[in-house]
């Protein structure tokens, strides 16, 4: 592995644990930041095409999307529909005609980049304190933020700190899994639209979230810690290659081999989080639906 992508590895590692785990404003303002620059990256793929989508209005409004996980989680599902309607009225007015490609970009990038991504600040910021986790303390919602006299304690951690760092840990297992043994013992092509992926890299990568998730469900003692740990850890096994195959399939189709050249050694912003965008929402209803049945 080249010395500049470890390196950025390493500063994207830190600077999105510091995120993690100080929460609050930081995490939402940093996670608004790594929005806008992938919808950046998402519009120059359909720009590439010849489509002339909402730009300037999609991103505005998924900023207020952003905003709105964070002071009032539950208005997001209510303000995404009027997000997408508000882009619509404005393409109604433009001096070109615009035409169903225009409009359906538009409406996945509010969609792609800005309320999935929504999830991971409810998750984060909105967790309320009903999940049944280890810990029933506060999500420290506030301007300084959290920080914890000692991490030992599980008491002492905020539920929504934990179940967010369970399902970063998953992903970067997934990650580095299918990558190491991707790498190793792939042979067989897993699909067309991404060539360098295998079955045996996806089967690890696999593997390597359901072993993370075992963990977590032990350590924070969920219901059934077994079976939701299996469960929540193959979720998040598939859904992360999904969101992978799905920026490949994007990047094919605009007839490009990054999204963009922000990360070195990594390629685009699009690059690194393509499977964080499906996971969010599956986790935040994973905790939020599925463990209080259970409970």
């Amino acid at each position: 592995m080249p010395w500049t992508r470890i390196i950025s590895t390493i500063v994207a590692i830190t600077l999105a644990l510091i995120m993690l785990i100080v929460g609050g404003w930081y995490f939402t303002l940093g996670l608004c930041l790594i929005v806008f620059l992938g919808q950046l990256e998402y519009f120059q793929l359909v720009w590439a095409k010849g489509i002339v989508p909402a730009t300037k209005t999609t991103l505005v409004v998924s900023q207020v999307l952003l905003i709105t996980a964070a002071v009032a989680p539950p208005l997001t599902d209510a303000l995404f529909p009027l997000t997408g309607a508000l882009i619509c009225f404005y393409l109604l007015f433009q001096s070109k005609l615009a035409t169903i490609a225009d409009i359906s970009t538009s409406i996945l990038g509010l969609f792609y980049g800005g309320y999935l991504p929504s999830y991971w600040i409810r998750l984060r910021v909105g967790l309320t304190d009903t999940v049944p986790t280890v810990s029933l303390a506060s999500n420290n919602f506030s301007f300084m933020g959290f920080w914890t006299k000692s991490w030992t304690e599980p008491n002492l951690l905020p539920s929504a700190l934990m179940v967010t760092f369970l399902a970063f840990g998953c992903i970067w297992a997934a990650d580095i899994g299918a990558y190491v043994m991707g790498k190793w013992l792939g042979k067989t092509r897993l699909s067309y639209i991404s060539p360098k992926k295998t079955v045996e890299g996806a089967i690890f990568g696999l593997l390597g979230s359901i072993i993370v998730a075992e963990l977590g469900a032990w350590y924070l003692t969920w219901p059934y810690r077994y079976l939701t740990g299996l469960l929540l850890g193959t979720l998040i096994g598939i859904v992360s290659l999904l969101g992978d195959l799905t920026e490949s399939m994007m990047k094919r189709d605009a007839g490009v081999k990054d999204s963009g050249q922000l990360i070195p050694g990594h390629g685009g912003i699009l690059d690194r989080t393509d499977s964080y965008v499906f996971t969010a929402p599956l986790v935040y209803y994973f905790v939020t639906l599925l463990l209080p049945l259970l409970e």
